[in-house]
């Protein structure tokens, strides 16, 4: 009984830390939401006000991950599809080129250079008709909900929406560089409609500046082009970048693939039109997604906010109802069924858009450490776990922890919004013993909550609370990495 009372005294004693350092950090002895569960070794259970309901940031992306895996498969894949109701002639397409998009997360530049280049090796030198959008894929009805960004740049990569048309994360990356001839500016992908008014200064070599040190300011026309003034000093050797949004899906879609099909020699002659592709058009070629796993790396490693949207609408696309019309509406209530399901209970759970980028989403860490739970067991268990970034190396923890001696003991989400830091995942600590963590920190302001979550992580892993005698059989434990 003497050893029973010291260890359950060891465990009071984790929780009683915890707390003070989170209510001394914080001056709020209610900002912290923390459980933690020992999975395949000893230990026990550790809750602080673990059944509030809290803004969770970017770990909901590991919910809506981990949903696909299991709802969609892991070897799910999306299709972009290349028809048109023509014939080719000589070196011409007699015809409409009609793309059809399938949701795909990723469809980036290299994809669709390599599919188009395919019209070319075909011999096709130019398209009479039309090039012609499909982007019904996803059924969106309203609209989606709106994200108020506290900065001041709109056209953050960060804030692109999910879209049927969504190509290249709707993203134009504008570079500019210092040499003996003056300073040169360009944009990737190059599209038409999008100028950059160069105001930078050359100036003699030295070291790179910061890109703080350099205004990008876009200024829209009524003819629906854009002139991106950018200012500032570049030595020579140096570069000057910044990725923004700044067309509409649909347009930055159709413009991207003309400008590919002109660097690769193919004219299209018609307009840009927007609409579904007829039944009696005929397949001329197909790009195919990397498999939904390699998606689920993506997310999780960098915090895609744009990807995990695109994941939640896939969802609801595959698995809606007759009478459901909103694919977001779909895959979230196919989630919660899910969940509930496996006997979670989502009772105050918000996904909203699967992304965590929202004022509205709302987790428990009891929710998040169950779900953890279930992952853990899940036959995708791995596949999730090597998605989440690996504390002091890579992804989002790559600076966070390094020298406390936890490099590599650990794949840990982050979660980052204005009041608001957040982790999940799992840890090792000193015994060889994994744990299933959620900690979130709802504070104005929060600007220490990674410091008390990096706390969490280290005290876990250095004075873990133990309930029995430590086994040394590494054959019973299970590795993280």
């Amino acid at each position: 009984m003497a050893q029973e009372g010291s260890n359950f005294a060891n465990a009071r004693l984790w929780t009683s830390e915890i707390r003070a350092y989170a209510e001394k950090s914080l001056n709020n002895d209610e900002a912290l939401s923390v459980a933690a569960v020992p999975l395949n070794g000893p230990g026990i259970e550790q809750y602080v006000n673990a059944d509030q309901l809290m803004s969770p940031g970017s770990i909901m992306k590991l919910v809506t991950t981990y949903a696909a895996l299991e709802l969609l498969g892991p070897t799910h894949h999306w299709n972009t599809d290349f028809l048109t109701d023509g014939d080719m002639v000589g070196d011409t397409l007699e015809g409409d080129l009609y793309v059809r998009f399938g949701g795909d997360p990723k469809l980036n530049l290299e994809r669709l250079w390599s599919t188009l280049r395919e019209l070319k090796d075909m011999g096709i030198r130019q398209i009479a008709g039309d090039l012609v959008l499909d982007g019904s894929h996803f059924r969106i009805d309203g609209g989606l909900p709106v994200f108020h960004d506290n900065g001041n740049n709109p056209y953050a990569p960060f804030l692109v929406e999910p879209s049927g048309y969504l190509t290249n994360f709707n993203l134009l990356h504008m570079q500019v560089r210092a040499d003996e001839r003056g300073t040169q500016a360009w944009t990737t992908p190059n599209l038409s409609e999008v100028t950059i008014d160069n105001r930078i200064t050359a100036v003699a070599e030295g070291p790179c500046p910061s890109r703080k040190n350099f205004k990008w300011q876009p200024v829209f026309h009524g003819d629906q082009k854009v002139t991106v003034k950018v200012t500032g000093e570049l030595p020579q050797g140096c570069r000057a970048t910044s990725y923004m949004s700044l067309l509409p899906h649909d347009r930055y879609s159709a413009s991207t693939i003309r400008s590919l099909l002109s660097e690769l020699g193919v004219a299209i002659r018609g307009v840009n039109r927007f609409e579904k592709t007829p039944e009696h058009a005929h397949l001329v070629m197909r790009t195919t997604s990397p498999d939904l796993v390699t998606m689920v790396r993506d997310i999780n490693k960098w915090s895609s906010n744009v990807m995990a949207r695109q994941m939640l609408l896939s969802i609801g696309s595959k698995l809606h109802k007759d009478d459901e019309r909103d694919d977001r509406v779909a895959g979230i209530r196919a989630i919660y069924e899910w969940l509930e399901e496996k006997g979670i209970n989502t009772n105050g759970m918000v996904i909203d858009n699967g992304a965590g980028l929202t004022r509205h989403g709302r987790l428990s860490a009891r929710q998040g450490a169950l779900i953890l739970q279930h992952a853990w067991e899940s036959p995708y268990a791995s596949d999730l776990m090597t998605s989440m970034p690996i504390i002091a190396m890579d992804g989002t923890m790559a600076r966070r922890l390094r020298n406390t001696g936890l490099r590599g003991e650990g794949r840990i989400k982050t979660g980052y919004l204005q009041d608001v830091r957040s982790i999940a995942g799992f840890t090792r600590d000193e015994n060889n013993t994994t744990w299933a963590i959620v900690g979130m920190v709802n504070n104005d302001p929060a600007w220490n909550g990674q410091a008390v979550l990096d706390k969490v992580l280290h005290s876990l892993h250095y004075k873990p609370p133990t309930a029995t005698t430590l086994s040394q059989s590494k054959a019973a434990n299970r590795s993280i990495q």
